[in-house]
């Protein structure tokens, strides 16, 4: 019998402060990249390992309208980035 396993809510907080390290949208937090950016990349091909499961991931909230579950996730990212400013 399968064993299932809670959802990691990490991978959420991840989607919301992770930028993008390379291409056209580079320095972009994930879930702000545009779905055309994503679509090329279900097209052909999401990249290896975790940058990949994170883009995947994002494609699938955007395209089925759930962008709104991140909503409070990126309200608490802004507030720890304005809490502790960079110098």
């Amino acid at each position: 019998m399968a064993e299932f396993t809670q959802p990691d809510p990490s991978i959420l907080v991840d989607l919301v402060k992770i930028k993008m390290p390379f291409g056209k949208y580079k320095n972009t937090v994930l879930c702000d990249l545009p779905v055309s950016y994503l679509e090329w990349f279900y097209r052909e091909g999401f990249p290896p390992g975790k940058l990949g499961m994170q883009l995947a991931t994002i494609f699938e909230i955007k395209t089925n309208g759930l962008s709104y579950l991140l909503d409070p996730l990126k309200r608490q990212a802004s507030k720890s980035q304005t809490k502790f400013p960079r110098r």
